[in-house]
């Protein structure tokens, strides 16, 4: 069983929903004619990715961008994680939907690691990680701050998640990219990452989990590495039967963890040297 996402990097514009949601239907179209399962696009597209947002330009659940990415889902046969800033209780909050090739919504997912030190501190953080069945595989979501946590992807891998999709926009991104490939080793799961491309950004990868072969001779578990400025739609291709065949025999994972010494995880005491102004 062979899974494709096509990942997308390009940027977005700011303030503009209608026009960001034909630019998604444009690539699912693309990713349609590539036989993808599902499109995988940056962080915040349909809003554009501009802080502070006012909580009235932040989209609704029941949205008609939303609606016309399910139509369109539906129509072609390609799932999608549509990203966008969405309202909350009380503040936007920084979402994705997973949406299936039916166009149903698996899935709604809000970024748990705001950037609280810098402008996301307008934003309500969202309280858990989600996963779901998308057609046979278990898909999780982790969005760009997410994925500087190892808990992020380990929660996801706890919860089933076989794939984690993450939707992303920043720069800086050798050591970040350099975290993914770990995240998929020590987790076995494959990663696919869409980032924006421009100077010191972009980097939009995916990894498998699986990192040696049957005799035990390591090996790139690189999928896919674009680099930093080059815009378009690329295809990450992960052998599921493989995957799973790998999951079941070797040793990451949730297979031989001492999780009686885990405690001070869930202690949420901030001490020096990590205070930070605010907390």
């Amino acid at each position: 069983m062979n899974f494709r996402v096509a990942v997308l990097q390009t940027p977005s514009p700011d303030r503009n929903p209608s026009e960001n949601t034909k630019t998604i239907i444009s690539r699912l179209e693309e990713a349609a004619r590539l036989e993808a399962d599902i499109l995988l696009i940056p962080e915040c597209f349909i809003t554009g990715y501009a802080l502070p947002i006012e909580y009235d330009k932040a989209l609704s659940d029941n949205d008609v961008c939303i609606t016309d990415l399910c139509y369109a889902a539906r129509k072609l046969k390609v799932g999608v994680v549509a990203t966008t800033f969405t309202k909350g209780k009380k503040k936007p909050q920084n979402s994705a939907y997973v949406i299936d090739k039916n166009g149903r919504i698996l899935m709604k997912y809000s970024k748990v690691h705001t950037c609280d030190f810098a402008d996301e501190i307008c934003l309500e953080s969202g309280k858990d990680f989600t996963v779901c069945d998308f057609h046979g595989v278990k898909l999780g979501v982790m969005i760009c701050y997410d994925r500087e946590y190892p808990e992020s992807a380990r929660i996801l891998m706890l919860k089933g998640a076989e794939i984690i999709l993450v939707p992303n926009d920043c720069e800086s991104m050798k050591p970040r990219v350099q975290a993914l490939s770990t995240r998929a080793y020590e987790n076995m799961t494959g990663i696919a990452m869409a980032n924006p491309n421009r100077k010191n950004a972009g980097c939009s990868c995916a990894f498998s989990p699986i990192c040696w072969n049957d005799d035990g001779e390591c090996i790139d578990n690189t999928i896919l590495l674009a680099d930093e400025m080059t815009e378009g739609l690329f295809i990450a291709d992960f052998d599921m039967n493989a995957i799973r065949r790998y999951r079941e025999s070797e040793m990451m994972g949730n297979t031989f963890r001492k999780t009686e010494a885990y405690r001070k995880l869930l202690d949420p005491a901030i001490n020096k040297p990590f205070m930070r102004k605010g907390q």
